[in-house]
């Protein structure tokens, strides 16, 4: 089986892949606080939850944009699975030409974004993913990774206004049905999630002016449903596309489960 490791700022994804199916996946929170034996015991508690054998990963793929947090799940791997992870960065095959300024810069998780949707779909590609940053990039015909927008996410905007405001609360982010709030809560959520909505088109058309072509949308990331609900401009929802490519990415570089 290979696991994939998809660390974000937030949350750290898992897929174990058996073959080309996952057979299952977790969502835990990023905590650089743990050391490699406390993951390794969280670890070893998930797979237990669905009868698997930490011995039955005999390879691992990570992409991360948190480096302390890489380096705590290398030692993790090394020791309790006893496998060398391949981490996503320089020197990485993924089959995809990076035209930007300084290749070295893009965020692991959107070359792992964008390798996975040039594969699932014909391009041009815009791909939006919604977690701690919400990133829009853009690929090409040619499937060609040509650079994208980011901008802060839904979840640490809303963290934000609830902070530097004295007497506006902190609140769940849900659909909020009207946009005109007859109390604060209601009016924060149609304010917050309306105008993401709006922010989200815009770069969307934006990116599809600047691309010259019809380009399709590919939306991913932990609060994908909430917004994608809310826009006739998202086409596919691909709640596992980090996942997907982080697979694919491995049988480029010759792992196989």
């Amino acid at each position: 089986m290979i696991l994939t490791m998809d660390i974000g700022n937030t949350n750290t994804v898992l897929g174990l892949y058996q073959g080309e199916e996952l057979k299952t996946h977790w969502r835990i929170a990023t905590d650089r606080n743990k050391t490699p034996d406390e993951y390794g015991m969280l670890f070893k508690n998930l797979f237990q939850s669905e009868n698997i054998s930490n011995q039955a990963v005999n390879s691992i793929i990570i992409s991360s944009v948190v480096p302390p947090i890489l380096r705590i799940l290398k030692k993790t791997a090394y020791r309790y699975f006893d496998v060398n992870p391949l981490v996503i960065g320089p020197g990485i095959k993924t089959g995809m030409n990076i035209k930007t300024d300084n290749p070295k810069e893009v965020g692991a998780d959107r070359i792992v974004n964008a390798v996975a949707a040039g594969h699932l779909y014909d391009g041009p590609l815009i791909i939006v993913d919604f977690g701690t940053a919400t990133t829009f990039c853009a690929v090409s015909r040619k499937k060609e990774y040509l650079g994208g927008s980011i901008a802060p996410g839904i979840g640490i905007s809303a963290e934000a206004l609830f902070r530097q405001s004295a007497k506006l609360p902190r609140i769940e982010l849900i659909e909020p049905g009207k946009a005109i709030g007859k109390n604060t809560i209601d009016g924060m959520k149609a304010g917050i999630v309306y105008g993401f909505v709006g922010q989200v088109e815009y770069l969307i058309k934006r990116l599809k002016s600047e691309l010259s072509e019809e380009a399709t949308v590919i939306a991913t990331g932990g609060l994908v449903s909430l917004i994608a609900a809310e826009t006739d401009l998202i086409d596919y929802v691909e709640p596992f596309l980090t996942l997907k490519g982080l697979k694919y990415i491995a049988n480029v570089n010759g792992v196989v489960s």
